[in-house]
């Protein structure tokens, strides 16, 4: 199971690391989480270099797909060249996008018919491409999902873990990851974000 996050140069260091983080509690042989990025490094919108563990071919061929957000989202969406090379199919594998990132979905045409979650300054330009946008953390239509709000990374992360492991398995993920004194609160309210779209 390869799970890639795409990540590009001024890149928002939440939506990236938060699911990165908590993909990674799934502790198999087969588990592969890596940060796919069109070069060797890129540096977050706060001056964080990260190097890429994976290219964007390789996002292409992965399980699943994730989207992060970033400063330079909108120049992305409208690089035809870099759009070219994401060839992603709802038919096989999982994908996913937080925020800007949900630009880049609506660009690829995954958004079709489907409505959408993206933060509020992604929001014009996602309603722009001709995609509803709701006013909710989280939403899922088959294999495509979507989340608005830089913490709603978790639901991101819970969606993914769940529909590849198993609810219990995306429970324990949050759990391991919530506030001390919140644990069952903020599991609680996470899963009743994701489960409706599983």
């Amino acid at each position: 199971m390869h799970i890639a996050i795409l990540t590009f140069d001024a890149f928002n260091e939440l939506d990236s690391m938060i699911a990165l983080g908590i993909l990674n509690r799934i502790k198999r042989q087969d588990w592969r989480v890596t940060l796919s990025s069109p070069s060797r490094t890129v540096t977050s919108m706060n001056g964080v270099t990260v190097h890429a563990q994976s290219t964007l071919a390789d996002a292409c061929e992965a399980d699943v797909v994730l989207v992060g957000s970033g400063m330079k989202t909108r120049d992305i969406a409208s690089d035809q060249n870099l759009l070219c090379q994401l060839k992603f199919d709802p038919g096989r594998q999982l994908i996913g996008a937080q925020c800007s990132g949900t630009l880049l979905l609506a660009k690829l045409g995954l958004l079709a018919q489907v409505p959408a979650c993206t933060d509020l300054i992604t929001k014009p330009w996602v309603v722009e491409a001709g995609v509803e946008v709701l006013n909710q953390p989280f939403f899922a239509r088959g294999n495509v999902a979507t989340a608005g709000g830089c913490l709603s990374s978790q639901y991101l992360a819970a969606w993914v873990i769940a529909k590849t492991e198993g609810e219990d398995a995306a429970l324990s993920a949050l759990h391991y990851v919530a506030p001390v004194g919140e644990k069952d609160d903020y599991v609680a309210r996470a899963m009743n974000n994701v489960r409706p779209y599983l």
